[in-house]
Formats: C-alpha cells, structure tokens, sequence
C-alpha cells in the first residue's frame, strides 16, 4: 500500500512570542523557554514551537522550521488549531498572510490560471472572496487568451481591486471555519 509521506513547512513567519508559554497550558520542559505561534508558509499551517535560548524574535519574520540545524527553534510543538492563537497572534494574522501570498506571487497566479471547476456548476474561483459567476467567467475568457502574468496583469485585465487581499482572505476563512473545499490549507 503507497502511503503519500508526511508534508512539512521548511519556513514560518512569526505571529506571537509568548515568553512564558500559552495561558492555560501545561508547563513542560519544552515550553519553559517559551513558546512561538508561527503560520507555515507553504501549507499555511498553524504551529507552535520552542525558541532557542537568546534567539530574538520580531513579530512577521520568517525563520527556518524544517528539518535539520535550526537557528532560531529548539523544537516544533506540532499543529494547533485557530482557537488556540493568542489575540495578537489573530490581529497579525491577516498581514502574515498578505505578506506570505505576495512573496509566493508566482504559486497564486498559477492557481488563477489553472484551477478547474469543482462542481458542474460551482468553480474553485468561486471561493475566492469578491469573485462570483460574473468576475469567474471573466477571469476563465481572459487566462483562456493569455495567461495572467502578476496580480498587476490580473488587477487591470479583470477590474479586480486587491487580488492578495481576495486571496489572503480566504486562506483566514479556510484557517478559521471548517470548509468543504481547501484551495490553500491543509486541513487538519
């Protein structure tokens, strides 16, 4: 029997530093340092680690989380759930998640031009939010003719008004309710 390996996060941004570990959770002898809520940059996972001792931290820096010699983690916790952020964690998550889906500009643009339909009558573009059956069809005719080439090109060819925030928005959505459909998360 195959068995697909496991998928991990090579690099997170920092959401939260909590110098004397969560409220509410037990203290072991990894959370005595501490603990760091980070959102992965690939799958968008939401983790928890240690930090190594004298490691300095600032809130949306992306630092090294795989496997191997880490500079900034002494060890990854796991997964946690988006009820288990810290409020400032949930207040910077939008901007994380902004910044995270600009820097990977590339990966986003390749969804919008090639995602397929999910339904006969529903569209993945469709869960975008801001895009419904007017904006889809539109996108469809235009990567149909060229494909979009940044979210600039997608901007003025398709009237969009901030295609990183649309995207951004959904992957907060995916991260916080329970979806019938993942575009970006890995659900747990």
């Amino acid at each position: 029997m195959y068995k697909e390996p496991k998928k991990y996060e090579e690099y997170a941004y920092v959401l939260d530093y909590l110098p004397h570990g969560r409220p509410g959770a037990p203290r072991t002898a990894h959370t005595a340092a501490g603990v760091i809520q980070l959102l992965g940059e690939v799958y968008f996972t939401l983790l928890e680690a240690t930090p190594n001792r004298d490691a300095e931290y600032n809130i949306r820096d992306r630092i090294y989380v795989g496997k191997g010699d880490r500079a900034l983690v002494s060890h990854v916790l796991g997964r946690i759930n988006y009820e288990d952020l810290t409020s400032a964690a949930k207040a910077e998550l939008p901007a994380v998640t902004e910044a995270v889906v600009q820097a990977n500009e590339g990966r986003f643009l390749e969804f919008i031009n090639t995602s397929p339909p999910l339904t006969p009558r529903m569209h993945s573009l469709e869960l975008i939010p801001g895009i419904g059956k007017r904006l889809m069809f539109q996108i469809l005719e235009l990567r149909e003719r060229a494909p979009f080439t940044g979210f600039e090109d997608l901007k003025e060819r398709v009237n969009l008004t901030d295609p990183v925030k649309l995207i951004a928005r959904r992957v907060q959505e995916e991260l916080s309710q329970e979806q019938k459909y993942y575009l970006f998360v890995r659900p747990a």
